[in-house]
């Protein structure tokens, strides 16, 4: 704008025009002001707006929805491939004796035949009682069995000196109406020869698959052997009666968890009274099915079970029994449940009669341990599922006259959908 000398001005209007004058050039320069800020306020306004609309963010917050009519693109066929079960290792113990209960303890990798569901196995690691022990005592404290109690207190130190050995690990559970850890693992002999020094009388109950159940859940996070590669054996030690009362768990389902962790069974029976099961068959009939299933149909109104079976014929088939077990889980193994344990991993069931005690239970499954093969290998075709069967032979000329026990197999349930 022009600027106009104010003393021109003065000369030519008067002194009011002049207020007049002065006031309207101040209104339009201060309108001039406002509308620049405005201006540049929309401006920074618009950008803001646009920077914080979805499509030109980033990314969306969410996924977005298709079009109508536009086809959704799949992934390659080849990654949407079911998942399958695998087992990664099997350990499987194998106990060798001669005609007179001799443990045989000369055998080499190649002296074995391992198979699973008849296919030929490569054996990947090959042991003779070397490696470490991984063990979880069970002991009942019901107070059905307090007499025997003075006796248990006095078991510390075999478990320590006769199982464990210089390398092995230990961790104590014990039971009556309720599970309690007394012990994590330790290699500290004398923390598990006192915690059993101490150990207190319980309630009547004796929930032991839940017990056996917490000590396949311990052992199965401890490291095992594998080819070339150090490990522990894992190894469940029960003192108890063969009755439980009041698990929720059941034993066919812990016996398949613990086939599948490659847990080895061992238990010495407490009472007394129970006569010896491992007596001579009085049935001569030769087995024409495979384990765990029933040449005859069942008696009318009475399942089928292996010790339905053992009231039919007057025996019972432990193997059968262990098998069936495994396979049923939702059913419930009334009868013989430590033995049925012991032969399903493996292990070995010593009942207290006669002559034999406590102690010298404990010390003839020591020996055995530390005497005994541990064989492993990778299944071929492992993703199989339903039951799988293993055999371990002795390939020599003299196998006639040995005798292998090992475990009879394990489970592999189909992938849940």
């Amino acid at each position: 704008m022009r600027r106009i000398k104010y003393s021109v001005v003065q000369e030519h209007y008067p002194r009011q025009v002049l207020v007049v004058l002065g006031a309207a050039y101040l209104l339009w320069h201060q309108g001039i002001r406002m509308i620049r800020l405005a201006g540049v306020s929309l401006t920074l306004a618009f950008f803001l707006a646009v920077a914080g609309h979805p499509a030109c963010g980033q990314s969306p917050s969410g996924p977005v929805a298709p079009k109508p009519g536009v086809e959704v693109q799949l992934p390659p066929k080849d990654t949407q491939a079911k998942v399958r079960v695998r087992v990664a290792l099997v350990n499987t113990p194998v106990t060798v004796r001669n005609g007179r209960g001799e443990m045989v303890d000369h055998l080499e990798a190649e002296n074995f035949r391992v198979t699973d569901n008849g296919v030929a196995q490569q054996i990947s690691h090959f042991d003779l009682g070397g490696d470490p022990i991984s063990m979880v005592i069970l002991i009942e404290t019901s107070s059905r069995i307090e007499p025997l109690m003075p006796q248990i207190r006095k078991t510390g130190i075999l478990f320590t000196q006769t199982v464990m050995g210089p390398t092995g690990e230990a961790a104590v559970v014990s039971f009556n109406d309720a599970v309690d850890k007394l012990q994590d693992f330790t290699t500290n002999g004398d923390m598990i020869e006192n915690t059993i020094t101490h150990l207190g009388a319980g309630t009547s109950g004796s929930k032991l698959y839940d017990a056996m159940a917490v000590g396949v859940e311990m052992l199965s996070g401890r490291p095992q052997a594998a080819a070339n590669k150090p490990g522990r054996r894992r190894v469940m030690m029960i003192l108890s009666e063969a009755t439980d009362a009041g698990s929720e768990a059941k034993l066919g389902e812990v016996l398949r968890q613990a086939q599948l962790a490659n847990v080895t069974i061992y238990s010495v029976g407490l009472s007394t009274t129970r006569a010896e099961l491992q007596a001579k068959s009085k049935d001569s009939r030769p087995q024409i099915t495979p384990p765990g299933t029933f040449p005859l149909p069942p008696q009318p109104g009475v399942p089928q079970t292996p010790t339905s079976e053992q009231d039919r014929y007057g025996n019972i088939d432990l193997m059968a029994a262990a098998v069936w077990a495994v396979q049923h889980i939702h059913d419930q193994v009334k009868d013989h449940a430590l033995e049925v344990a012991a032969t399903a991993t493996g292990g070995a069931h010593l009942a207290t009669f006669k002559d034999r005690s406590i102690e010298r239970a404990i010390d003839e499954i020591g020996g055995e341990l530390h005497s005994q093969y541990t064989i492993s290998y990778t299944p071929a075709g492992s993703d199989v599922t339903g039951y799988h069967e293993i055999k371990v032979s002795v390939l020599r000329n003299d196998a006639k006259n040995l005798k292998v026990r090992t475990r009879p197999g394990y489970f592999l349930a189909a992938p849940e959908s």
